[in-house]
Parts: C-alpha cells; structure tokens; sequence
C-alpha cells in the first residue's frame, strides 16, 4: 500500500515557495524528492516482497490509478476560493504528480530518491525542456533555499502579487493553464467539473511521459 503521508505539501515547502515564487517548482521538485523518494522506495520493495514475480509495468499501474484518484479529487473537494484557492489547487496537483512520478520511477526500479529525480519531475513536468537547464535552475534554487537572506523582506512583498506568480509557476508545473484555473474557483458550479478534468487529463500525460522514460530505463 502507498503511505499516505505528505498528500499535501509541507509548511516549510509553502514558505519557501512563497519567498522565492520564480523558482517555486525547482524548490517543489527538491523537496518531493528528500521527502517521497524513500517513501516510494519502500513501497516498491514491499511490494515486490509481498507479490512476488510482479512486473514493474503492474507496479506502476498501481501507481498510476492511486494518484490519478488524487489529481481528480484534487480539482474537487477544495474549498477555498478565489485566488488563494485556485494556488492551493495547483500547488496540491504539483505535489500529488510528483509522487506519482516518483513511485511509478521504484516501480521501474530506479532509484525514486536520486538527486537526478528532481532533474526528471522538471523535465517531465516541462518547466524545463532538456536536463541541463533544469539541473541549473535547481542549483540557484538550493543555493537559494541555504541562504538566510531567502526569507528576508518575504513578509513584506504584496500578497497578491506573490500569490499569482506562485500560481502561474504551480499551473505550469502540474500542466494546468492558469486562466482555466481560476476560471474553475471564480465561476459558480464549475470547480467541480472542470477542475476534475484538466486535473486528470494534465495526470494522465504526465503519467504516460513518466512510464516510457522509466520503462525504457529498466
């Protein structure tokens, strides 16, 4: 069984990308990684321990149906509204993906808390179109995350402002267009509906991209 620990992301995750919101998917992809990635792995094992002979392609359907539940329940049951609620949804969506990506990465046998992982949920994810610039970025980022300075004056920076550029950064990680985002917090009876279905549509690719790059890993 999948441990449901860490379903929503951490305080200090939210923190940190509230302080540094340019390089909010970089600090997301770190963090899933030192938090999911020895999660993953021990799902993986003892799954392998308890059905013996399973294929990896088995143990990432697993994977894969568990948090495409999530991504749909995701896009409904959030009930903040507005601008903070529509950050919150994608935020989770980002988080939730990245779990995915890591446990179908153990159910393929490689290794879901190697630093390269960060590197893969980014490309993956497409913030970044090729390895290189996404090991860049999540360098200035842990360089960022390490510095004191990160926090200083974060109190002091418009909200509002803060909170779109989170968003905007959040809906590009997890593959949801912000404009249809918020149009699913803002207009009456749509969050239901059209936040579950650019949830698992944006899962369903993510997932896809996910198994044949492990797939052809192992």
């Amino acid at each position: 069984m999948i441990e449901p620990d860490d379903a929503g992301l951490p305080g200090s995750l939210w923190a940190r990308m509230k302080a540094d919101p340019q390089y909010a998917p970089e600090h997301l992809a770190l963090e899933a990684v030192r938090r999911i990635g020895p999660q993953a792995r021990r799902w993986a094992e003892r799954a392998r321990q308890e059905q013996p002979g399973i294929t990896g392609a088995d143990l990432a359907d697993q994977a894969v149906k568990r948090f495409m539940n999530h991504a749909r329940l995701s896009g409904a049951v959030s009930g903040a509204a507005g601008l903070p609620g529509a950050v919150v949804d994608v935020g989770v969506l980002a988080w939730t993906q990245a779990r995915m990506v890591l446990h179908i990465a153990a159910a393929y046998g490689v290794d879901p808390a190697g630093p390269e992982r960060a590197t893969d949920l980014l490309v993956l994810q497409k913030v970044h179109k090729v390895a290189e610039t996404a090991r860049l970025a999540l360098g200035v980022a842990a360089g960022r995350e390490r510095a004191s300075r990160l926090f200083a004056g974060a109190a002091d920076r418009p909200l509002t402002g803060v909170m779109l550029r989170l968003g905007v950064k959040l809906a590009q990680m997890a593959g949801v267009r912000a404009a249809k985002r918020m149009f699913a917090k803002v207009v009456p009876g749509a969050a239901v509906v059209l936040g579950t279905w650019v949830n698992s549509t944006a899962t369903k690719d993510l997932a896809r991209r996910t198994r044949e790059l492990y797939a052809a890993d192992s």
